[in-house]
Parts: C-alpha cells; structure tokens; sequence
C-alpha cells in the first residue's frame, strides 16, 4: 500500500508530506483547491512522460517521492536482476523532475520506466475520469473481460496471440513467394543477363580499377620516366661531377679534421652514411630506368578492361563497390524466385496449418470468454442493485468475427437502467451517475479478483446523490477491508466513512499555495458539514455528527 507521498516545489506545493493509513483516505475540498494534485503526483511517480510544467515557479526542479508499504509480493528477485537494494518490506520511489530532464529511482537506484510500470501493475489502480472514457468503448472491452478470465485461460490467449503472430509472418512469406514466383519468363531472363554481366566480368577486387589506372599512368609515361631517372641516376653517380663523387671528398677532409678532433667523428660518419644512402638510390634508380619498357600490348589490355569496368559501373553503381554489392542484391533475387517457386506449396501447408490450429484455439477462447461474460454479468448486474440501479441489466455480449490478434470474439458491454429500454451499448449510457455506478461496479469487482494493492478513485460519484451516495459510500467501505482506498468525493455521506480524512485547501496572498491538512474530531465535522449543507450551521454540523455516528 501507499504509505507515503512526499512532493517538494511540485505545482503550487512548496512541501508536503502525506501518510496515508489502509482502508479508506478520502481527500476533500473545495472546487478548485487542488484535490486532483495528490491524484496525479502519484500517477507521475510511475509515469515515463512527465512535463517540466509541474515545476513550481521559480525553482530548478521538483521531486515526488513515494513511500510504499510491500506485504503481498516477492520482490526479490526484481531486485536482483536490475542491481537494487532490497529495503525489506519499504520500497521508495523517487521523481526529480528538472528543466531539462526526468530522473526516476527505485530504492536510490535509477531506472526505466518500463520497470516503473511493472510495479504500478502490481501496487496501484487509479480510475480517473479518462479511464471511465476508455472503459466505455467496446475495443476496450474485450480485454477486460480477458482480464477478469486471466487465471483461466491467460496463457492460453499468450499462446494464441503468440501463433497468431507466426501465422502473420507466414502469410507475408507466402505472398512475396507468390509475388517472385509470379515474374514473367522476360524479367527472369532479363535478371540472369544482368547476373552474368556482372559475374563474367570476374571483378578482382572493390580497388580493381584504381590500380588499373595507377598501373596506366606508368605505361603512358614510360619515356618521359626514363629520362627523368636517368638523369637522376647521373646526377647522383655520374663520371664527371657527381653527387656521391662530391660527397666523397667532403668526407676525405672530414676524416683529416677528425684526425685531429674527435668531436667531428659523429660529422664523418653521417657523410659516409648519406654516400651509402644515395650510392643505394642511385643503383635503383639505374635498375628503374633500365627496365622501363613500352608494353603496347599491356596498354592495350588495361584501356580495355578500364572501358569494361566503366560500363559496368555506369549501369549498375558509381563504384566497383556498388557492382559487386548489385550482384549480390540480383542474385539474391533470382534465388527467391527460384526457391519461391519450389517453397509456395510448402507455405500454403503450413499456413493452411497454422490457421487450422489457430481457429481450434480461438474457439477454446471464445467458449471461456462466453462463460466468464455470463459469470461477470451476473456479478456486476448485483453490484448496480447494491448501488441503486435495481432495474438495470446488464449483459456482456460476445459475438463472432473473423480471425484477428486477440482471437475471433467480439465483446461488448451492454445495459439497460430501465425497465422500459432495451439493452444498449455502455456507450450510449447518458447519466453522469449512472455511468459513476457502473464503472464503480466494474472497478469493485475487479479489485475483489485482483492482488492490486490500492484503489484510487478521483471523483467515481460524479452525479449521484441521496440513497445512491450511502450505496456508493457502503460500496467502497465494503472494498476497503480488501484494499487501501484513496478517494476523492464532494459527498459528505462518503466521506463520513473515512479512516482518513485529508483536506486540501489554496490560499492566494503574494502567491497560490495549496496545502493538505488531516482532519479529526470537530474539524472533519465541520469539513462534513460544509460538503452536505454547503455551509457550516447548526443544521449541518448536526447532520455532520449523524453520518459519523
């Protein structure tokens, strides 16, 4: 349960700190005053998106924090597998909310909100007005009733919808089988050319080219790189003033000078070092210029395979990179096609299979949901009595339809709250409070079949009054033996049966604030008072004092 809200420079709060208790916290107070902020502040603590907007004005960041009591669920190994500390029976989770980002923490420890949500599934039930919208329409109804039926047949709808999405996946393998298989005898031809154009090519490498051209640049040039390392040969070693003949007398007076100095030993021995080095040089550029040949016939051979690399490169990538990866693609797709050809007969078996198996199943399904719809009708049916709605009926229809991901039943809520009406979509229901009441009736007995820790409703007796508020009131009494309830109500007769009375009230001076105060003794008549006679008086406060008993 929630033993705990904490919210610093959250909205219009500075600081608040709230304990709730079990069974029933009802939050009162005037239109406006801020009731719905404790709502949402909890719902946050869970929730991935959270607006920078709920910062306080002029403050960096605001922090929920929430304090929940754990009795009803093993969490050690949650705690192991994500590296959080285990705090025994007190789970905290932190909300820090800044300009720029969300931060969320269980136990100190960040996390993702997708383990956020697994624990909102096991500690909190909030029905707010939103949630009454979506549990009007009928696309939602099917997987309430799912919900009412999971220990039943749950894993059996896991199993179906887990088939269902391999029958999904066979059925689009079948169709591009029969879509390849179904190209005509001119395309075939036309993509075996292509494959074979490029494949007697026998592209060497992705660089083939490149080299090619480096290698071309030689060949064009031969001539003129022939007298420009000749020339470089006998500069270097020539007869007649050369460079290493230069050199050589350099290095005859240096090894004179150190004869008489041994500091210029080191000069000497970079002089021989530097003749050796070009003597070296000299001889390969020799070798060069001596084995430069005109290769007409090799030219010849390098023009024509650049021209052919081109053109391939023109009709099928900019690069020999791109070739290669297009040859790849095409025969790829011939091999589909080959292989799609002798595989659709395989696929319509086991698609033909797959659907076989996946009919049986949802016919499993449907006759769960048909028994359970009658089970949850009943039930929900008694609770609209209890809640003042004796003459109402309530149906739960299940009809067929053709195969679909949550199997082949459609469900759909029905009532009737007269006796002279026909049964008719809950969607079509008028009444604030009749709508109030069955959603309650929904809630309840969900909640009874349920391992949810909390209950919190924010404003479920809209437009109720009178004997319906006492039944509304007995109602939620009745579920909060079960479970922590927190309530927002504008009726004094439910409020009266608070364990816990929270009362929210804003006062504007130099800026809003909002403050939450517990009541007891006189002030929660007074409270009571003011909720049933809309101002405190005798009449009211003895009417207050009648409802506390």
């Amino acid at each position: 349960m929630i033993k705990q809200l904490k919210l610093k420079n959250y909205i219009l709060i500075d600081e608040l700190i709230a304990n709730f208790d079990n069974g029933l916290n009802i939050i009162t107070g005037e239109t406006g005053a801020g009731k719905s902020i404790l709502i949402n502040a909890i719902d946050l603590a869970f929730a991935s998106r959270v607006s920078k907007e709920v910062i306080k004005t002029g403050n960096e960041k605001a922090i929920i924090e929430l304090v929940i009591e754990n009795k009803n669920h093993d969490l050690t190994k949650f705690f192991e597998n994500n590296g959080i500390d285990n705090w025994g029976s007190e789970l905290v989770i932190t909300k820090e909310i800044t300009q720029n980002a969300v931060r969320s923490r269980i136990n100190g420890t960040l996390v993702n909100t997708e383990l956020l949500r697994s624990l909102r599934a096991l500690f909190i039930d909030i029905h707010s007005q939103h949630q009454t919208y979506t549990f009007m329409m009928p696309k939602h109804h099917i997987s309430l009733l799912d919900s009412y039926g999971k220990d039943a047949y749950g894993a059996k709808l896991s199993e179906y919808k887990q088939l269902y999405v391999e029958y999904q996946e066979l059925l689009l393998k079948l169709e591009n089988a029969k879509k390849s298989a179904g190209a005509s005898e001119a395309q075939l031809e036309f993509l075996k050319f292509q494959i074979n154009e490029i494949e007697s090519a026998e592209i060497k490498s992705q660089t083939e080219d490149e080299e090619l051209n480096s290698e071309l640049e030689v060949l064009e040039n031969t001539e003129k790189l022939k007298e420009l390392t000749g020339a470089a040969y006998w500069t270097l070693n020539g007869d007649d003033g050369s460079i290493i003949e230069a050199l050589n007398k350099i290095k005859a007076n240096v090894s004179k000078a150190a004869a008489f100095d041994n500091k210029l030993l080191n000069i000497e021995q970079a002089i021989i070092d530097a003749s050796e080095t070009l003597r070296e040089a000299g001889t390969d550029l020799n070798y060069y210029s001596q084995n430069l040949e005109n290769d007409t016939e090799r030219l010849n051979q390098i023009q024509e395979r650049l021209f052919l690399l081109d053109k391939l490169k023109r009709k099928y990538g900019g690069s020999l990179e791109e070739v290669l990866s297009t040859y790849e693609r095409l025969s790829g797709e011939l091999s589909g096609i080959e292989f799609s050809t002798q595989n659709i007969e395989e696929l319509e078996t086991r698609t033909a299979h797959a659907r076989k198996e996946l009919e049986e199943r949802a016919d499993v399904i449907s006759s769960y949901r048909k028994d359970f719809a009658k089970v949850l009708s009943v039930q929900i049916q008694d609770k609209l009595a209890l809640l003042e709605l004796p003459k109402s009926r309530f149906e739960i229809s299940v009809k067929d339809k053709e195969l679909g991901a949550d199997g082949a039943d459609e469900v759909e809520f029905l009532i009737s709250t007269n006796v002279s009406e026909d049964l008719k979509s809950l969607a079509k229901v008028a009444s604030g409070g009749e709508i109030s009441r069955v959603m309650l009736a929904i809630k309840t007995i969900f909640a009874e079949n349920d391992e949810i820790d909390t209950v919190i409703f924010d404003e479920i007796d809209t437009g109720i009054s009178g004997k319906a508020s006492q039944s509304v009131a007995d109602e939620i009494v009745s579920l909060s033996k079960y479970h922590q309830i927190i309530l927002i109500t504008h009726q004094a007769i439910i409020a009266s049966k608070s364990d816990k009375h929270f009362y929210v009230r804003k006062s504007q001076t130099d800026e809003t604030k909002v403050e939450v105060y517990v009541l007891t003794g006189d002030n929660k008549i007074k409270a009571l008072a003011e909720l049933a006679g809309g101002e405190i008086n005798e009449q009211s406060i003895e009417f207050a004092r009648s409802l506390v008993g």
